[in-house]
């Protein structure tokens, strides 16, 4: 491979092809969910049916 590149430039692709993590291994990167709750929003909403469960008398 290092004979067909015809300068260091090229060997350097070539070597850094070869030598890659393979695309498969690569952990995936995922865009942020849009319209996801964040920790604030799950506790306001944790506190607002506590209180209503204690207006009911009911337990979860």
């Amino acid at each position: 491979m290092n004979q067909a590149a015809e300068d260091d430039t090229e060997r350097a692709r070539i070597h850094a092809e070869l030598y890659a993590v393979p695309r498969e291994a690569q952990p995936r990167r995922q865009a942020p969910q849009r319209g996801r709750a964040t920790r604030a929003d799950v506790e306001a909403l944790m506190a607002r049916l506590e209180a209503e469960d204690a207006a009911l008398g009911t337990t979860r």
